[in-house]
């Protein structure tokens, strides 16, 4: 799990899981599940659900529902 930490000058939180932990997922795992991009990153489901939901609305990731589950793909412009 990822230590959180602070920024000595403005005191605000670091980003637990930033967004380059999911993109380096995808580029290794290639296409996934949210379930195996959670356990590459070290976060639970959730998280990962959200984080990528929010890589997708920033067009850097796509996600195909494929029965119940989504698979998560990286965009030609995070390749």
């Amino acid at each position: 799990m990822a230590e959180r930490g602070r920024d000595e000058e403005s005191g605000k939180f670091t980003e637990e899981y930033p967004e380059e932990d999911f993109i380096k997922a995808l580029k290794e795992l290639e296409s996934s599940g949210t379930t195996d991009i959670a356990e590459f990153v070290g976060c639970d489901r959730r998280t990962a659900y959200l984080k990528l939901n929010s890589l997708e609305e920033a067009g850097k990731v796509e996600s195909k529902k494929i029965g119940n589950a989504l698979l998560w793909e990286l965009t030609m412009e995070s390749v």
